[in-house]
């Protein structure tokens, strides 16, 4: 496969799920500004810092749910707003249309305009559709790929690229809880703070998979860490994710006879999240292994860029 083939397959992907992500963030902060606290909180703004575009708000203003539907939702020059994501993953999906199934390209291109038609106040009007539509275009997209798709070299791509954004996007979402939108430790442990990380929950789908795992016990914080980081079930924890990218990027070794950097990265990042104990990594410190996670996945896909020629 063409070096600049494999790039836009892996990048289509990523936007796609950037996209969904999103909106599932997006639907966390509305539930977490719901929930009874201080008058001044930094909910919307933890928000934008998971997404990277705290920098487009001025430091000291009191980030609300308009500035994230501009910003994360309607804003074309923002690469993590809904609508960048979509129309950049139709791009990358139109540059390599050959590549894809025709089902592929009519999830990728059907109403792919919609966002044009919202302004400001539709789009905060109509919030709980537009997201929940998001999320659907995704899903319906991942359906065709799963059905249709041959599994050759793009599949790989395709896969890893979806697999390191979401893993990525998990990773974000254990940070701002426990780091970024709760610094106050007197707040750990009370009311606020388990609705807080049963938000985290209802964000990645995860609540009936945390009841399967744990049973009725309720909700404690390190567990639902150690579902959403180590167990390797549940598809959007950060070891299922790595297992799928180790597991494609063995598959592209093997069919080009070539291993590099990021094949011994994705393995030693598997490999010491298969050794990690339970609760241990809530006990040692959630946000200082997020952070050093954050910096593999990051490191991870410069790494697959280079080995496999992206420009």
């Amino acid at each position: 496969m063409l070096s600049r083939t494999a790039e836009n397959i892996f990048w289509m992907a990523r936007y796609i799920e950037r996209a969904e992500s999103t909106a599932r963030l997006i639907q966390m902060g509305q539930r977490m500004t719901i929930l009874p606290g201080p008058i001044h909180r930094e909910e919307w703004r933890s928000v934008l810092q998971v997404s990277g575009s705290d920098g487009l708000v001025e430091v000291g203003r009191v980030v609300d749910e308009e500035d994230i539907v501009r910003l994360l939702v309607l804003d074309e020059a923002n690469p993590s707003s809904i609508r960048s994501c979509l129309g950049r993953a139709r791009a990358n999906g139109r540059a390599v249309r050959t590549a894809l199934t025709q089902d592929m390209w009519e999830a990728l291109n059907d109403d792919w305009r919609r966002l044009e038609a919202y302004d400001l106040s539709r789009a905060r009007r109509d919030l709980p559709e537009l997201l929940d539509w998001v999320k659907t275009r995704a899903s319906t997209f991942r359906g065709t790929v799963e059905t249709g798709q041959l599994r050759n070299d793009g599949h790989d791509f395709l896969r890893i690229g979806g697999a390191i954004e979401r893993a990525e996007m998990t990773l974000r979402l254990l940070d701002v809880k426990y780091y970024v939108l709760l610094p106050e430790t007197a707040v750990v442990g009370g009311g606020r703070d388990h609705y807080q990380w049963t938000s985290v929950l209802h964000a990645l789908t995860a609540a009936r998979a945390y009841h399967h795992v744990y049973g009725g016990a309720g909700y404690t914080p390190w567990q639902i860490a150690d579902l959403l980081i180590l167990n390797p079930q549940f598809p959007r924890s950060v070891a299922f994710c790595f297992g799928q990218i180790s597991w494609h990027l063995d598959r592209l070794a093997q069919a080009h006879d070539r291993r590099g950097a990021a094949h011994e990265t994705a393995a030693a990042m598997l490999a010491e999240l298969r050794g990690r104990e339970r609760g241990e990594i809530f006990e040692e410190g959630l946000h200082e292994f997020v952070a050093h996670a954050l910096i593999v996945t990051n490191r991870l896909s410069r790494e697959i860029a280079q080995a496999y020629h992206f420009a």
